[in-house]
């Protein structure tokens, strides 16, 4: 649950960032929210959440 958390603390701050230094509209993002809500709620959401911890696991076990 922490990591997602986490990652949806960093995508908003990617978007206020977006916001801010690349000229994305806030219809946009609101638009790119929206869709985040219907995608959570569809048939592909544990598809995208599998996806999604299997690309954190990979990047926890990198050693740098």
């Amino acid at each position: 649950m922490a990591l997602n958390i986490s990652a949806a603390v960093l995508m908003l701050v990617i978007v206020v960032v977006m916001i801010r230094r690349s000229g994305l509209k806030m219809s946009h993002a609101i638009i790119c929210s929206l869709l985040g809500f219907y995608l959570a709620s569809s048939s592909i959401a544990p598809s995208i959440q599998q996806v999604t911890s299997n690309l954190a696991g990979m990047l926890n076990g990198l050693k740098l």
